[in-house]
């Protein structure tokens, strides 16, 4: 029973992991419908600088304020620079840019930063709690994990749902010349979409890297999962990255815990298979099929 209850937990814990950087994925194509492959070394970059201001002597909270402004800005920059010239073009051009991004900002972070594993520190503890006699797999940092993802999750659906802002974001996102037409002022609300998703994403690496060490390839697994997580929820949908976060983690937490650790990566793909089969838009997709 006790094992049961600690892959469980496990499970929670690592799929709130992969939803944290699936909700990234889903605030970029929600306004701008591009999937960024470059999300997880832009993720990687500010947890270094986070990371440098936490060996300066500065506290956790501190270089955590620093990494969300560096990760927006960094976000903006790169849609401004490098996305904004090929956006007029075919679609596949802006992906095929942000996979040379993805190698361009890891070899960058190697350069400044340096490639050996260095450890990151967490702001809560890493022991479990203790019921009596018997310790369980969750820790005060893991509480900490779950109220962040959660937070957000809720901040993106209010963002999304009940303000303009959020409205020209995916005005923007699905239509640009009807857009300006009505008086969105599109350039901005793109540069908007990638700063906020830049900053979904920081947060996502230091929740990744709490207690654990990181190098410049750290996020590469996660990029894998957390984008497994985004299309078992739907691109479409903020509850949607969280839920199928929470499924993944869950699923690979019983196949590793009961079947055999070396099955995981084969699990993931195949419930990436097997969704894209059944249900491509997702388990929360909202479009539904025209009828003629």
């Amino acid at each position: 029973m006790l094992q049961f209850v600690n892959v469980t937990l496990n499970g929670l814990v690592q799929g709130m992991i992969f939803a944290a950087f699936a909700l990234a994925l889903v605030l970029i194509w929600r306004s701008t419908r591009i999937v960024n492959f470059a999300q997880g070394s832009m993720a990687a970059a500010t947890t270094f600088i986070a990371l440098a201001i936490i060996q300066a002597g500065q506290s956790y909270w501190v270089a955590l304020v620093v990494a969300l402004l560096s990760g927006f800005l960094i976000g903006a920059v790169i849609e401004r620079v490098v996305i904004r010239p090929v956006e007029g073009g075919p679609e596949l051009n802006a992906v095929i840019v942000t996979l040379g991004l993805f190698v361009a900002i890891q070899a960058l972070i190697a350069i400044v930063f340096g490639s050996s594993f260095q450890s990151f520190t967490t702001p809560f503890g890493l022991r479990g709690f203790t019921f009596g006699d018997t310790t369980i797999l969750l820790t005060p940092n893991s509480l900490y994990v779950i109220g962040a993802v959660l937070v957000t999750m809720l901040a993106l659906i209010a963002l999304f749902r009940f303000t303009r802002v959020g409205l020209a974001m995916r005005a923007s996102a699905f239509g640009q010349e009807v857009a300006r037409l009505l008086g969105v002022r599109v350039g901005r609300m793109l540069t908007l979409g990638w700063g906020l998703a830049a900053v979904v994403g920081s947060l996502s690496g230091l929740l990744i890297a709490g207690g654990g060490l990181v190098y410049p390839a750290y996020m590469d697994v996660i990029i894998v999962s957390g984008f497994v997580a985004a299309v078992l929820g739907g691109l479409d949908s903020p509850i949607g990255a969280v839920v199928g976060g929470l499924l993944l983690g869950l699923v690979l937490s019983y196949v590793a815990g009961y079947l055999s650790p070396a099955l995981v990566n084969m699990s993931a793909l195949a419930i990436l298979v097997v969704v894209l089969l059944v249900r491509p838009g997702g388990l929360f997709s909202s479009s539904t099929a025209r009828r003629a």
